[in-house]
């Protein structure tokens, strides 16, 4: 059953009159099922139930299996120790939040009629606007196995090629400097989506050579940064303020417009401001960055370069840092080789990477995907951005064999 169905019916109550249980034998009564939310995080919020009369207020997670609990890493994420209850079809195994706390878990019983839930699959499917943009939806949930592993590497390279034309571009900004090429590709990274645009912009207005000049000194390169980023006002630190006007004048710099950053819903963790102090930290600790990433594949190393060493700015998480390794050092290393007829496995690195977790990979897996690792997500994000959303069915493999196995049942 993929996941979707589970939420279906735990959103719309499917479970009434149904006696629920945690796997160690405690009543459950569900008074609220929460609000779904389809951001990151858990699947539902501000949830009520009773677990042997005692109430519980918090947040409800749902899986298929319980050990999917730690494929998507959730064991590691502060966000997810306010789980009350972790709803599964299958406990195959106990759970614990980041905090090793033991988390309660519940079989989710309902109506196990075949042709009842077969119906549930469509409704399903009409709830989820995200999914009903993936035009074989229906067919998938039937019959996962229809993205093939062949058409998963192909639509792994094609991404990798999109990003190697991207990197082409930018070298000719950069009159083939591969290192400069790197820092705009990094602010950008660095962005994490939500702000990658003024951080890309704060990059392209302030000069890798500018930088350089004052590597030595983080303070100067946190100050050059902030005060481009438009935000030395937010920080109300007068020392920064003053040590950027010094070099706005020495450079002849112009910030870009701090109302370009988004705020709203955002973690402390990944405001604009951190982000940039954290940037600052990682320029400072790393010359000649883009050759200490040629010179290795071992992932371990590269990783290290992105961790923070007697830094008392907060370090980078392991799940923003496989970010930058997925969407920065690796397609510049397959750039690189390609560009100078050499042969790299940026497939096999990726496979070395855990799954990201973003709300495009969350509707894959409720549609019964198996998802193993960065190659995985890599390659359904291309396939959802590509094909599904522009409907380019009769151009993916899915859709192709769909529409021939609809030819043929006509003859």
């Amino acid at each position: 059953m993929p996941e979707i169905v589970l939420h279906y019916i735990w959103e719309h109550c499917l479970w009434a009159g149904m006696a629920q249980q945690t796997t160690d034998g405690r009543s459950v009564e569900i008074l609220s099922v929460g609000e779904h939310n389809r951001d990151a995080g858990p699947d539902y919020s501000h949830a009520r139930i009773l677990i042997d009369g005692h109430e519980w207020i918090g947040n409800i997670e749902i899986h298929v299996f319980s050990s999917d609990w730690v494929k998507h890493r959730h064991h590691l994420d502060k966000a997810y120790d306010n789980i009350i209850l972790h709803v599964v079809r299958t406990a195959d195994k106990p759970v614990y939040n980041s905090r090793g706390e033991l988390i309660p878990q519940c079989e989710l019983k309902y109506p196990s009629d075949k042709d009842y839930l077969s119906e549930l699959f469509v409704c399903a499917l009409q709830m989820d606007s995200a999914i009903s943009r993936i035009g074989c939806a229906e067919q998938l949930i039937r019959d996962p196995e229809l993205i093939t592993a062949g058409w998963r590497k192909t639509l792994l390279k094609k991404r990798l090629e999109c990003k190697k034309s991207s990197i082409d571009r930018l070298l000719e900004i950069t009159k083939g400097s591969w290192e400069h090429a790197l820092y705009i590709s990094l602010a950008r990274n660095f962005g994490f989506h939500t702000n990658s645009l003024p951080f890309e912009q704060v990059a392209i207005n302030t000069p890798l050579s500018y930088l350089q000049k004052h590597r030595n000194s983080l303070f100067q390169l946190t100050a050059m940064l902030t005060g481009q980023a438009g935000l030395i006002d937010s920080t109300k630190d007068e020392g920064l303020a003053k040590e950027y006007e010094f070099l706005r004048t020495k450079f002849s710099l112009t910030p870009i417009d701090g109302s370009l950053w988004k705020h709203a819903r955002m973690r402390p963790q990944n405001s604009p401001e951190l982000r940039i102090r954290q940037f600052a930290q990682l320029l400072y600790q790393s010359e000649a960055l883009f050759s200490k990433i040629l010179d290795t594949d071992d992932l371990k190393e590269l990783v290290s370069l992105f961790e923070f060493k007697d830094s008392t700015v907060p370090a980078l998480g392991r799940s923003s840092i496989d970010i930058l390794l997925i969407n920065t050092v690796i397609p510049y290393k397959y750039a690189y080789a390609k560009r100078h007829n050499g042969s790299w496995d940026a497939f096999a690195m990726m496979e070395q990477i855990p799954a990201e977790n973003n709300t495009v990979i969350r509707q894959w897996r409720l549609l019964g995907q198996v998802i193993k690792n960065a190659a995985d997500t890599q390659a359904l994000l291309h396939l959802y951005q590509n094909y599904c959303q522009h409907h380019e069915c009769i151009n993916c493999e899915v859709g192709y064999r769909i529409f021939q196995d609809k030819q043929l049942k006509l003859f």
